[in-house]
């Protein structure tokens, strides 16, 4: 049977979209939650340390706060060519990509694709940039 695990994280980062038409062309920040999802068949090994479970919560945790909130916890993002690009922060990123909650959720699966135990697979991410608004990937 195939069983989904989901683990949640927090962290909290600054962007600015360049170019954009509101409020968020500034530089603002968000405390962002990261739903990931994995999913596969637990194991069915009684000498497995691991039986019965699909994937440790804690092995997932580690994985996405290494891969993920260690780099962007607490960073200040920006597109390529943004007028902040050259800032000098101590904890600039500079992405190829718009930072919008959609792209983030792509460069995020990106980094965590081929982390987890070859019998786990990601299945999806949600990026929740405020209470009320999240964006989500399933791949």
């Amino acid at each position: 049977m195939l069983i989904r695990l989901t683990k949640e994280l927090e962290f909290q980062m600054a962007h600015s979209l360049t170019g954009y038409d509101g409020k968020c062309r500034n530089i603002h920040g968000h405390n962002y939650r990261l739903q990931v999802t994995v999913e596969g068949e637990p194991i069915q090994n009684a000498t497995d340390a691991k039986n019965g479970m699909v994937a440790d919560f804690g092995d997932i945790k580690r994985i996405v706060q290494q891969y993920v909130v260690d780099v962007f916890d607490h960073a200040f993002v920006v597109p390529e060519g943004s007028p902040f690009a050259g800032v000098g922060e101590t904890n600039l990123i500079v992405t190829p990509f718009q930072p919008t909650s959609e792209n983030l959720l792509i460069h995020f699966a990106s980094l965590l694709e081929g982390r987890f135990p070859d019998r786990v697979r990601l299945h999806s991410l949600r990026l929740w940039e405020t209470a009320t608004s999240c964006a989500e990937l399933i791949l």
